[in-house]
């Protein structure tokens, strides 16, 4: 009998050691921004949501393709990002599914953010929505829109590494 016992206090010390890693779970990402911008500058931020808008972030109904950060009055706020309602969960609120949201940074990352947009003429995109924990966090860039020819070069590299990976596992197959 007691060697059971033993049996099950080692699975829970592992069990916890295990539970001890971070998770991270990607909610939504924004490829259009990797392929339209330079991005240079990441930053983490939070976001002021209401609960219909949690529930369906839940559900996996968001969106931030077509979204971009403001700054106005020395705040930062997300707009263009849809969060589409579930109907159950917001039967007695008024949902609107591309409303303004409040992102909450420290106040010398929006003065740092400030500066760059007006100084420098960059934009402020967000790249992916992910959990940390039981909270929401979007991870937004700073970013330089690229021209037609730049977009044209990176496709070419794209396609020139994946050349290249192809002619190096067969490579590496016929050896």
């Amino acid at each position: 009998m007691s060697k059971q016992k033993d049996g099950k206090d080692k699975a829970k010390a592992g069990d916890k050691a295990g539970k001890s890693a971070p998770v991270t779970k990607t909610i939504a990402l924004n490829k259009r921004a990797r392929h339209e911008y330079h991005l240079e500058q990441r930053h983490e931020a939070g976001l002021a949501l209401q609960g219909w808008e949690l529930k369906s972030i839940r559900a996996g109904r968001a969106n931030i393709t077509d979204g971009y950060a403001l700054i106005q009055h020395g705040e930062l706020f997300l707009i263009g990002a849809q969060f589409t309602p579930l109907i159950q969960a917001s039967s007695h609120v008024v949902a609107n599914d591309r409303r303004t949201r409040k992102l909450l940074l420290h106040r010398r990352e929006i003065d740092q953010l400030i500066g760059k947009v007006q100084r420098e003429g960059y934009t402020i995109v967000p790249t992916a929505m992910y959990w940390k924990g039981n909270k929401v966090k979007l991870e937004i860039a700073l970013a330089k829109g690229k021209q037609d020819h730049d977009k044209r070069q990176a496709s070419k590299d794209r396609d020139w590494a994946r050349e290249k990976q192809r002619t190096m596992r067969r490579h590496n197959k016929d050896a």
